[in-house]
Formats: structure tokens, C-alpha cells, sequence
């Protein structure tokens, strides 16, 4: 299930509670007469506590927006420091290789003097 689908039930979940307490609250005003007083003390004690569990599920709401946020971001410093040392160890090999054909060009550069060398000698002792 995604974020945005459970953000969606949960919006549809909050929506369903606060129309099941307005629809639990006037049928018990319907069904149970009390006088003024001792109505408007059960409202006001509904709607505190009604108020108390809305407080507390944002609470909850927004501590789980900010734990995920915190594993967002420390996912992305992971991926970060993961390409990080990839891009490091590329370049070392890259660098290792440029190493190894700068040695093989000196080396075949060296073979190349020294066949001349030799083919000077050859040349200089087919005339003397």
C-alpha cells in the first residue's frame, strides 16, 4: 500500500469518526431527554473529550509524518555515501589502470630504444 493510499483511509477513517460521534450524540439527545444544565455538562464533556482524542491521534499523525521523514533522510545519506564510494573506487581503478599502460609504454618504449640500439650495432659492424 502506498503513502498516499493510507493517507486516504485515514483521511476517510477520521472523516467516518467524526460523523459516527455528531450522528451517536443527537440520537442520544433524541432518546434521553435531560435537563439543561445536565445536557450541556454531557455535551461539553463530549466535546472535551472528543477534542482530547483529536489532540492525541495528530500527535500520533505527526510523529509518524516525522519518523518517516527521518528515515527518508537517512536512506538518502546512505544512497549518498554509497555513490560516493562507488565514484571513489572507479576512480582508483581508472587511476590504477592509467598507471599500468603509463608502465607498459615505458616498457615498450625501452624495448624500442634498446632494438634500435641494437640494429645501430648491427649496421655499424656490416660496414667496418
Amino acid at each position: 500500500m502506498s503513502y498516499e493510499q493510507n493517507s486516504n483511509g485515514e483521511n476517510v477513517g477520521w472523516s467516518a469518526f467524526i460523523a459516527g460521534a455528531f450522528i451517536g450524540a443527537g440520537v442520544a439527545l433524541l432518546l434521553a431527554p435531560q435537563a439543561g444544565s445536565e445536557l450541556r455538562g454531557m455535551l461539553r464533556n463530549y466535546a472535551s473529550d472528543t477534542k482530547d482524542e483529536l489532540v492525541e491521534r495528530g500527535q500520533e499523525a505527526w510523529d509518524t509524518a516525522v519518523e518517516r521523514g527521518k528515515e527518508y533522510y537517512d536512506k538518502g545519506q546512505e544512497a549518498l555515501h554509497d555513490a560516493g564510494r562507488s565514484a571513489k573506487e572507479f576512480a582508483k581503478q581508472g587511476q590504477d589502470k592509467m598507471t599500468e599502460v603509463g608502465k607498459e609504454a615505458k616498457e615498450f618504449a625501452k624495448q624500442g630504444k634498446d632494438k634500435m640500439a641494437e640494429v645501430g650495432k648491427e649496421a655499424a659492424q656490416s660496414r667496418g
